[in-house]
């Protein structure tokens, strides 16, 4: 199994690390952290380093109840980052994380190779068709409502059950468009209950069944942080429990702030293989 990554193969019948790049003031773990060229090329380079596949830039805050920003604005933030990225480290593999399509468009112009859309093509009516346009990778995520909203009053009959429909018809549309490389992302936290979020945790095998690749993001989230009554700073250890349930699911890629430990976590579950 292989994503194609600006003409590069990408072989993802192993597992594979994500590293976070959050280029906003008020993500919930690091916001603020990375705001100078220096900082975001020594983490960056710390990341790949330590083993990390892809680089995931963000530019628009996503955590529950963040502040909107617009499209100029996040435009602003991320494709200096970007072009910056792909000079300094021209063989580095760029997600954008982004919900708009012309931002999809204009980062993947500058050297970006994947797509990682929290709205699962729900926001931006138009991010489907532009993905198929580009011919790039797509991670396709599910979240109820908004960032401002989601995380109200989430509610579902059965929250396994309809992802699986919402994955099943979504990438039903996007292989309609020709698009070959997509990924899916049950969005852990983004409309979830605590008790949401372990259902589909445990039931992360059910949606191979979609035969897509599963990206998994549980990095330091308040689904860890909350049951064991301490801060995202102190996560770590419960991160790396959870992505090891992750990989013994069947997760393809662990998207997270801490590579060595999720590099570890894939080379000790690979143990048993």
């Amino acid at each position: 199994m292989t994503l194609n990554c600006n003409g590069k193969l990408i072989d993802i019948s192993t597992p594979k690390v994500m590293g976070i790049l959050n280029i906003t003031p008020d993500s919930f773990f690091d916001g603020g952290k990375y705001k100078d060229q220096k900082d975001i090329i020594q983490q960056v380079e710390k990341m790949l380093s330590e083993g990390a596949t892809f680089i995931d830039v963000g530019a628009y805050s996503s955590r529950p109840g963040a502040t909107h920003i617009s499209e100029e604005e996040e435009l602003q933030r991320i494709v200096p980052i970007i072009e910056l990225l792909v000079k300094k480290i021209p063989e580095i593999i760029i997600s954008v994380d982004t919900f708009r399509s012309n931002v999809a468009k204009k980062t993947i112009e500058v050297g970006a190779a994947i797509i990682n859309d929290i709205s699962g093509g729900k926001i931006d009516s138009k991010m489907f068709k532009t993905v198929a346009d580009l011919q790039v990778p797509y991670i396709i995520m599910h979240m109820l409502g908004t960032p401002q909203n989601m995380q109200k009053n989430p509610v579902y009959e059965d929250v396994t059950k309809e992802l699986i429909s919402f994955f099943a018809a979504q990438i039903s549309k996007l292989h309609q468009l020709k698009v070959n490389d997509v990924i899916i992302d049950v969005g852990f936290g983004f409309g979830k209950t605590v008790e949401h979020n372990y259902q589909l945790l445990k039931n992360l095998l059910l949606f191979k069944n979609l035969d897509t690749p599963i990206l998994a993001g549980v990095s330091r989230k308040s689904m860890l942080y909350k049951p064991l009554n301490i801060t995202p700073k102190m996560a770590l250890n419960a991160t790396t429990s959870a992505n090891t349930i992750a990989l013994l699911n069947g997760a393809t890629i662990l998207r997270v702030h801490d590579v060595k430990e999720a590099v570890e976590a894939i080379k000790i579950v690979e143990q048993l293989s």
